[in-house]
């Protein structure tokens, strides 16, 4: 059959055609099968097929995290042992920082080490003022307010003896003036005495009682 006759077979499909397709062109009904045969492979994978792929991507993503986690999670686990050695080792070392801040008997024996230490750098002691102590997780601080006169260089001894001593003290709010007189100017005396104001912080630990 020419693709001519085809054609003109086509122009002449009705209706009623279709109620007679076992003697249909044989063009009609190979085109209704295509038909049919496309939109069912398209209704499979948009239905079927589709979701299939979709949940397949899901779980490649969560076996591709699982597999990370394990990995981290193994790496864990072969240094547990070290990791184990180095926290009791890190514990002991704390403990043993922490013990070196006196406790409450040990800060009266403080304040005359930083009584004696001023004194030694040839300082007069105007006063110590200790202050509230404050709280904090495993220890408490202990401020001192401390205020000396005497020359530059003293004050250099003083912090230096304050620094040898074997408690930990931290000073800060350092204020230095020049104590002048009645009469006293600037070019006086290069010598003249200075005031010095501090805050000595020391720090105690906390008892488990406490």
């Amino acid at each position: 059959m020419a693709l001519t006759d085809t054609f003109a077979e086509l122009k002449n499909i009705d209706g009623e055609d279709f109620k007679r397709l076992g003697t249909s062109p044989i063009l009609l009904r190979v085109g209704l099968v295509a038909i049919a045969m496309i939109v069912t492979v398209g209704l499979i994978g948009n239905f079927v097929i589709k979701p299939q792929y979709d949940k397949l991507a899901v779980v490649e993503r969560k076996e591709n995290d699982l597999r990370i986690k394990f990995d981290r999670e193994q790496a864990k686990a072969a240094n547990r042992s070290a990791y184990v050695e180095q926290l009791e080792e890190m514990k002991k070392t704390f403990n043993v920082m922490l013990r070196q801040l006196p406790n409450k008997t040990d800060i009266e024996s403080l304040l005359v080490d930083l009584s004696q230490t001023s004194v030694a750098s040839g300082l007069e002691v105007k006063y110590f003022k200790p202050e509230t102590e404050i709280p904090r997780e495993f220890y408490a601080e202990y401020p001192i307010k401390i205020s000396v006169t005497g020359q530059y260089h003293q004050f250099g001894q003083f912090i230096s003896g304050l620094a040898a001593l074997p408690r930990i003290v931290t000073l800060s709010n350092i204020d230095i003036a020049e104590i002048r007189t009645s009469g006293q100017t600037e070019s006086t005396n290069t010598s003249s005495k200075l005031k010095m104001d501090l805050m000595a912080t020391t720090y105690r630990y906390i008892d488990e009682e406490e």
